[in-house]
């Protein structure tokens, strides 16, 4: 009896902490799907991210959370798939972020700039979207993106 319960003890052991591994590690490679180009089109220009796409519940809940860092011209994409009010937050999101909300135009309705890391806050949409851009904070400020620009990507296109 007591080898089986310091077996199963040795056993959950081992579960919590790859899980734990796999957490700390910023979980940087779990998602499979291959980056994806996502262009704004503003006063200033054209700005190219190269962006993770969350379509699906579980990756729209994990979203940027426990990253320490990210590239400068990175970002993610959710696909809310679609149009509905929305509401992000920063819980486990180590790093802050600009968040555009867009409609099904791809026209940038609403952003939320430099969110609070950690925070349980929600930031809503406001007006039903189809998507938000996550990127680093200041990033929105710097090109000069604003509200009524226009995001390229193809799910912007079906209709």
């Amino acid at each position: 009896m007591l080898r089986k319960n310091i077996t199963n003890f040795i056993l959950l052991l081992t579960i919590v902490t790859s899980a734990a591994c796999a957490q700390s590690d910023g979980l940087a490679n779990r998602s499979s799907k291959a980056a994806d180009k996502v262009t704004i089109v503003s006063e200033t220009g054209e700005h190219q991210f190269t962006v993770e796409i969350a379509d699906d519940d579980p990756t729209r809940q994990l979203g940027l959370m426990y990253r320490e860092s990210m590239a400068e011209d990175a970002g993610m994409l959710f696909d809310f798939e679609q149009t509905r009010p929305v509401a992000m937050w920063m819980k486990n999101t180590l790093i802050s972020l600009d968040m555009a909300f867009i409609d099904e135009e791809g026209v940038i309705l609403t952003i939320a700039a430099e969110t609070t890391p950690r925070s349980l806050e929600s930031i809503p949409s406001g007006p039903p979207v189809l998507a938000v851009l996550e990127v680093n904070a200041g990033i929105f400020e710097e090109l000069g993106v604003k509200p009524g620009d226009k995001v390229l990507h193809p799910i912007f296109d079906r209709k």
